[in-house]
């Protein structure tokens, strides 16, 4: 039986400074920040398979909604290796080895779309 697992990542490479919800332009800029992380992690980590993929969550905070990424896979209980499993196995990777810090191509496309927190 596959069941829909949901794992919470982060909205950035871990040591990297976030904007910050009550910010002007919180929500734009978190779309800059959140959009280049995925495009970092599938060149890290190729694209997602069949089964598999990222998600953008908006969640309630005292000072309004913030954004934040998950990954969304479908785990087979039944696979008998882990080749049936592939939309978890990636799913997990990823989750185990989230960059500390932005890559080059990620900074270009910060910079090309404006963005603030740098």
């Amino acid at each position: 039986m596959k069941t829909k697992q949901i794992l919470n990542l982060a909205p950035t490479p871990l040591d990297e400074n976030t904007c910050q919800v009550g910010d002007p332009n919180y929500h734009e800029e978190a779309r800059k920040e959140i959009n280049a992380f995925i495009g970092q992690l599938r060149r890290m980590f190729g694209k997602e398979p069949e089964g598999c993929r990222y998600k953008i969550t908006s969640n309630p905070h005292d000072f309004g909604a913030y954004l934040d990424l998950d990954i969304v896979f479908y785990e087979d209980d039944e696979a008998e290796n882990e080749e049936d499993n592939k939309a978890a196995q990636y799913a997990y990777n990823v989750e185990n080895n989230l960059p500390n810090n932005w890559d080059e191509i990620a900074l270009e496309e910060l910079q090309k779309n404006e963005y603030t927190n740098l």
